[in-house]
């Protein structure tokens, strides 16, 4: 079929809309020219696109060029600034690596004026930025734990105790990286350790919580441990669960609440739900799942307004 270059750039248009998809040979074929032609005409598609901020694109699963909003995968400019405020406020970097991450984000901001707005906008909370006391860089070790977790690989850490200090030696089989209260956890199953001598509760089926910071050595070795799927470690689940990051077993707990604000206790608790109000009207009852005794500590800042406490194993 003969067609001027004008007419194959509107039929691929077409086709683009229609299916999503344009495929190469079917261009040839169609229009009787070499895929030299086709290329090309694929490459002022891709011109015209991009000024509007869309990609073509081959796409290998598709075997084709598909069209991709590039603009919708970046990040607004209240998105940038949203982002940069979530990391100052979380204090879990120390300024080496914060700053470079947060120049990052804000380069994504367009034009230039919104740009300088959000630098503004955060100018005093870096200014005034408190990084962590321990003072260590970690985020490349992060990646190098999340690849052991991905693939079950065994590791070699050495370890400094929250509490005594001490350097310990463990080989641990990794299962998720969380984040909570300023810091980076590596939660982890010990290898070779005897549960009754060493756990408070032997029973407890939980992985160990090790502080990704305190990690002062660690090898990825070429063992690698399986992981059934029924048995597999759900970061989200356990994290609705656990309170300050301190390990035990699983318990259910019930409370009045008398404070102000039910949903800064139910956005604490992501587990928590009101089962029912108090017959004087003064308060609400909140059951909760929880992990370990970290919800001591919480429930002690709340003071006078958890009364009538249950907890059930």
């Amino acid at each position: 079929m003969s067609a001027s270059r004008v007419d194959r750039l509107l039929w691929m248009q077409q086709k683009l809309i229609e299916n999503g998809v344009l495929y190469k040979r079917q261009c040839a074929e169609r229009f009787s020219i070499t895929p030299k032609t086709v290329q090309r005409d694929i490459d002022t598609l891709r011109g015209y696109y991009s000024e509007s901020g869309k990609d073509l694109s081959y796409d290998r699963s598709a075997d084709g060029y598909k069209l991709t909003d590039t603009d919708a995968m970046r990040l607004t400019n209240s998105e940038v600034l949203a982002v940069c405020k979530i990391l100052l406020e979380s204090r879990s970097l120390v300024e080496a690596e914060m700053d470079p991450i947060l120049d990052k984000l804000i380069a994504c901001c367009s034009p230039r004026t919104s740009m300088k707005a959000v630098e503004e906008l955060v100018a005093n909370e870096r200014f005034h930025y408190v990084p962590p006391h321990h003072g260590r860089k970690f985020v490349d070790k992060l990646w190098d734990l999340g690849q052991a977790v991905q693939h079950h690989q065994v590791l070699e850490i050495e370890y400094r105790g929250t509490h005594d200090h001490t350097v310990r030696h463990r080989r641990v089989q990794p299962v998720g990286i969380l984040f909570s209260e300023y810091y980076f956890y590596l939660a982890a199953f010990i290898e070779g350790i005897d549960r009754k001598t060493h756990y408070d509760n032997p029973e407890d089926k939980s992985p160990t919580i090790y502080r990704v910071d305190k990690i002062e050595v660690y090898h990825l070795t070429d063992e690698h441990f399986s992981v059934p799927y029924r048995d597999r470690f759900q970061e989200g689940e356990m994290r609705k669960r656990i309170q300050f990051m301190y390990g035990g077993k699983l318990q259910k707990i019930r409370f009045l609440y008398t404070g102000p604000s039910l949903e800064a206790v139910l956005d604490r608790l992501p587990t928590a739900r009101i089962t029912g109000a108090a017959p004087d009207g003064m308060g609400s009852w909140i059951e909760a799942e929880v992990f370990g005794s970290g919800i001591d500590m919480w429930l002690r800042s709340q003071g006078e307004y958890i009364t009538r406490l249950e907890k059930r194993g």
